[in-house]
């Protein structure tokens, strides 16, 4: 893949239709004052779900979506892109251009399931299989509850893989006051796992 040598990395957030696009939006507006390029997936359902979680009304057009984003997280020219789920010459789609890291978040349990089984019938599952086959980091922020055992089997199946599982299960040990203490939370533990320096919450015996 071409590097763009303007920002650090380029990194792949896919949004689907599970509850937690807070986690979503936050993780791609910190990834961009970080200076990372941000590719954007956006599933059908993760559109209807921004509009009743955070009052986003994401255009399906790439263009449009690109520009809402763009605006909406002060971006640099080029620095996010969103591309259509039927986009199948989008870089994200080939192993010889797509971009090493990706987070689904949040991830669905049906996200789960379509990415364990190797469906790839749109562009979010393609770009997870991608990102498998050519052994890069993928890491699911799933967001369900309670998990049946169907849950349990297909994530099993992925982290046998070296999927990173993540339920988004902030924890409590920072004193959060707010939700986006606790947003923050969780988009600083995806950063780790990113080996991404940040300053977004306390760690742990480290005035926690």
């Amino acid at each position: 893949m071409t590097q763009n040598h303007e920002f650090n990395e380029t990194i792949t957030v896919a949004l689907s239709g599970a509850s937690g696009m807070p986690y979503g939006l936050k993780l791609i507006e910190t990834l961009i004052s970080l200076n990372h390029q941000v590719f954007v997936l956006v599933s059908s359902a993760a559109r209807v779900v921004l509009d009743t979680e955070s009052d986003v009304k994401l255009s399906g057009n790439e263009e449009k979506a690109t520009e809402q984003l763009s605006s909406l997280f002060n971006a640099k020219p080029n620095q996010v892109k969103a591309f259509g789920k039927d986009n199948w010459f989008s870089p994200v789609a080939s192993g010889s251009a797509a971009p090493k890291k990706m987070i689904v978040c949040p991830c669905s349990a049906g996200t789960v399931s379509a990415i364990s089984h190797g469906a790839s019938d749109n562009l979010l599952e393609r770009a997870a299989d991608v990102v498998i086959k050519e052994k890069g980091q993928l890491m699911l922020v799933v967001r369900e509850t309670p998990l049946s055992a169907i849950h349990l089997e297909n994530m099993h199946k992925l982290a046998q893989l070296g999927v990173t599982i993540m339920p988004a299960a902030p924890g409590f040990y920072h004193n959060p006051s707010s939700i986006d203490d606790l947003v923050n939370f969780m988009v600083a533990r995806i950063l780790d796992h990113l080996s991404i320096e940040h300053t977004l919450a306390k760690r742990w015996g480290y005035g926690c």
